[in-house]
């Protein structure tokens, strides 16, 4: 059976280099690490989670890898495996994104833990501001399936319902990443409010809205 996403060495080269440059550095992490190693921070910057030297090291790795192996298998078995070839440039780009933004966050946790005085509350905020706002801009070219999007019993019973609640979706992940940005550069007591509001609206709006729209489409 064909891929659905029709892999090829264009689209799957970098990020394989990217997830074999992760191993080397997850040893050397690992030789470097202390026995506690920070590996989760509040919306100020501070350490609020700690993991032992291995788990730090090696779990983001295998995680990256895991995640794009999933990405190359799930189509396969997915019932509308037949609409990726509508978006599966769109697909290998969201794919060739995530790869990049784990790694990123791996290498400057990593050097966070290896004792580089990095300002993380900066780099996160940024960075999964960054991510929303990218998805965002896609997400609305994305085609009816059931892996990626937004998928509720409405948008997967109708084209109509699933690309108007996609379209919104986007701007609202758009807005959610600028919110997420801006939290970089506030004190931690006003983007703690603005982060729950700002993920709240990006879960919650798009599922009440495709139950609208569908309400709307049959009547």
């Amino acid at each position: 059976m064909q891929n659905p996403i029709r892999p090829t060495l264009k689209t799957e080269i970098i990020p394989i280099i990217l997830i074999l440059i992760s191993i080397p550095l997850s040893f050397y992490f690992y030789a470097n690490f202390p026995d506690r190693v920070p590996t989760h921070w509040n919306f100020a910057g501070e350490v609020d989670g700690w993991s032992s030297r291995g788990f730090a090291a090696f779990f983001f790795p295998a995680l990256i890898a895991a995640i794009y192996l999933m990405m190359l298998i799930i189509p396969y078995a997915d019932p509308k495996r037949e609409r990726y070839d509508q978006f599966k440039k769109i697909y290998h780009l969201v794919k060739l994104i995530l790869v990049i933004f784990f790694v990123l966050i791996y290498i400057v946790s990593g050097l966070i833990g290896i004792g580089y005085n990095l300002p993380i509350k900066i780099f996160i905020p940024t960075g999964v501001g960054l991510l929303f706002i990218i998805l965002g801009n896609y997400l609305g070219k994305v085609k009816q399936n059931w892996f990626m999007g937004i998928r509720t019993p409405w948008t997967l019973s109708s084209d109509i319902v699933w690309n108007k609640t996609h379209r919104l979706g986007g701007k609202l992940f758009i807005v959610a990443g600028l919110i997420m940005i801006l939290g970089a550069f506030i004190p931690a007591k006003f983007y703690g409010p603005l982060f729950i509001i700002g993920i709240s609206s990006v879960l919650l709006i798009p599922i009440i809205y495709s139950y609208i729209i569908y309400r709307q489409e049959k009547k």
